[in-house]
């Protein structure tokens, strides 16, 4: 990997651990709270902050754990209230939610949009009347739409998968090596797809089979089988997705094929039960956080109280956090499992 992008992905956990390790309010670790119970300042209560939350329809097990994971947390803060809209895939429905934010002054509003560019214009007019924005995982396509920034590393992904894979076939220069990929047009899924060649074309590998399903069960079988016909012989899968990835499973179980083993992608609990077990095709996982919502909430708190993460230097929240995307496997199973998303 190219140091530069080594340099990246190192940063962005670093943020990651900062922001986890320090800005909880509770001793105790919650899954995702301060590590160890050690009590630092910012986890003492502070102004009161109301906080809007708004977030797309959880028709996805990994969107279901963003809203839980976002109403969670800003349970844990007694100086915290938490108004959070039903999820929606509908844009002009999302803009009004934020706009009844607006009205009712909120001191700060966490939103994930159901399409950035379309949600910018309001989170513009949010920010300008004196409301912290923190932007989810979907960008807004103006920086000064958002105080903060909270994404995942898609491109870091395809990296993480991609190296595995290069480690669990060192020395098979032959492998043949499939991708099940999700929504072919969103940006995210070229960036894991980018990831995922250039880390492999570091090992001198490539993918010899490509799928893409739609991040549905219904989908994911579909382009499993489509693939499986068309690959008489695989030595590694990556998917994309472990929501689809169900579909995909059963694909594979109706193959009767076990020549192979799986990387899935996002990091659900019933993929990580499986790796655990090791008794299924999955043999790894990567993380795309299910916390950011959750993170986003601790961001909004610290910036309404003029707080910063206490493992950094600088005294204001960032302007961006990009979360790590880590390789789950049997070996670390463990620490993982408590925080994932079921499918």
């Amino acid at each position: 990997m190219p140091h530069k992008r080594t340099t990246r992905l190192i940063a962005a956990l670093t943020l990651g651990v900062a922001l986890t390790a320090c800005t909880g309010n509770t001793p105790q670790n919650q899954g995702g709270g301060n590590q160890g119970g050690v009590r630092v300042a910012n986890d003492e209560p502070g102004k009161k902050v109301v906080i809007g939350f708004s977030a797309p329809a959880a028709d996805h097990g990994w969107m279901a754990a963003i809203s839980n994971a976002a109403k969670a947390e800003a349970g844990k803060y007694s100086d915290v209230e938490l108004r959070a809209v039903e999820g929606t895939n509908d844009v002009n429905l999302q803009i009004s939610q934020v706009e009844t934010f607006i009205n009712d002054k909120v001191d700060a509003i966490v939103l994930l949009p159901f399409d950035g560019a379309a949600l910018t214009p309001v989170a513009l007019k949010a920010m300008k009347a004196g409301i912290t924005v923190i932007n989810v995982d979907r960008q807004f396509d103006s920086p000064f739409a958002a105080r903060s920034t909270v994404l995942g590393d898609n491109y870091g992904m395809g990296v993480s998968a991609g190296t595995y894979v290069c480690e669990r076939l060192k020395g098979k220069t032959d492998a043949v090596v499939a991708e099940i990929a999700g929504i072919d047009s969103l940006p995210l899924t070229q960036d894991r797809s980018k990831g995922f060649a250039e880390a492999l074309a570091g090992c001198g590998l490539k993918v010899s089979n490509r799928v893409a399903a739609e991040f549905t069960v219904e989908s994911g079988e579909k382009a499993a089988a489509n693939l499986l016909q068309a690959a008489r012989r695989i030595d590694a899968i990556w998917n994309h997705d472990d929501d689809q990835g169900v579909g995909v499973t059963a694909a594979i179980k109706n193959s009767g094929r076990s020549e192979f083993f799986m990387v899935g992608g996002a990091g659900s609990a019933n993929v990580m039960r499986e790796i655990k077990a090791d008794n299924g095709p999955h043999k790894a996982t990567v993380i795309y956080p299910s916390t950011q919502g959750a993170d986003g909430i601790r961001l909004a708190r610290l910036a309404v109280q003029n707080k910063s993460l206490g493992d950094l230097v600088e005294v204001e929240v960032p302007r961006q956090v990009q979360l790590y995307a880590p390789v789950v496997t049997k070996d670390n199973v463990d620490r993982y499992l408590p925080t994932a998303f079921e499918s």
